[in-house]
Order: structure tokens, then C-alpha cells, then sequence
């Protein structure tokens, strides 16, 4: 029986990030249509996806409903599922402001996040707190995805 690894996790892209010149990425290889970013290793794929959030939040977007309305939109995604299912993980309401700055809510955006879009067991939270904590957040974050 063959085991197929998520992209997500092939690639050391645990959001699933659309690759755009990320620094440390590489459009991913050996599918007909890339569009995915693949990271070297999983610690800057789980850096690549907090630099994001980070980003939503400088642009107001504070809440679980407006973030994946954008991360994950309706004409790509069931976004009213993915938004239930991080909501059901981080255990808040879909307008609850979140502190996207605070460690503890982003390693729960992270584990919900990769969880919806690998499915579960694949990015354990050691491993998420291991690399937000190896490289602080940019004070400036470079490139909009």
C-alpha cells in the first residue's frame, strides 16, 4: 500500500503558500501546473506561513473569518468549512480579534491551518515552536502573498 504524502508537507509548506519569490522557496517541481512555494526545510515553510499571517494582520485582518476568506477564498475553497474547522481547533468564534503577534496564537493558527490543509498528524507542535522560536518575526516583512 502506497502512502501519498500531502503536498503541503512534500514541499515544507505546511499553509500551502502560492510561491511569489519567497526568500528560501523555489516554485515547486514535478506537477504539470506548479503554483505552490517549496521551502528547504519544514522550519521555514512554518516561518513563511507566520510572515503571512503577520502580513494579514498589518492589513487589518485580525479575525479567523477575514483571514481565510483571503487565505482561502470561496471561488478556490469551502471557505465556510475551513473558517468552522480552525475556529473548532483554535476554540474561538469565526469574529473573535485575534493578537497575531502573540506566540501562542500563531503556533494555534499554524497547527489549524496545517491541519486543514495537510490533514492531521503531519506538523506536530514541537515542530512549530521550534521554528517560530529560531528566527524572530520580521519587524519589516518584504513580500506580499
Amino acid at each position: 500500500m502506497t502512502v501519498k504524502i500531502p503536498r503541503g508537507i512534500r514541499n515544507n509548506n505546511p499553509g500551502n503558500l502560492d510561491y511569489v519569490g519567497q526568500p528560501g522557496a523555489h516554485l515547486e517541481t514535478g506537477v504539470p501546473c506548479p503554483r505552490f512555494a517549496a521551502f528547504s526545510t519544514m522550519a521555514d515553510g512554518i516561518r513563511a506561513l507566520r510572515d503571512q499571517l503577520l502580513r494579514y494582520g498589518e492589513r487589518g485582518l485580525t479575525t479567523v473569518s477575514a483571514i481565510i476568506s483571503v487565505y482561502a477564498p470561496a471561488r478556490e475553497n469551502p471557505t465556510g468549512a475551513y473558517i468552522y474547522a480552525l475556529c473548532s481547533h483554535m476554540g474561538v468564534q469565526p469574529d473573535t480579534v485575534l493578537d497575531l503577534r502573540d506566540p501562542a496564537t500563531q503556533r494555534a493558527l499554524i497547527a489549524g491551518i496545517a491541519t486543514v490543509e495537510n490533514g492531521p498528524g503531519h506538523l506536530g507542535l514541537a515542530q512549530i515552536d521550534q521554528a517560530l522560536h529560531a528566527a524572530p518575526a520580521p519587524s519589516q516583512p518584504v513580500v506580499e502573498v
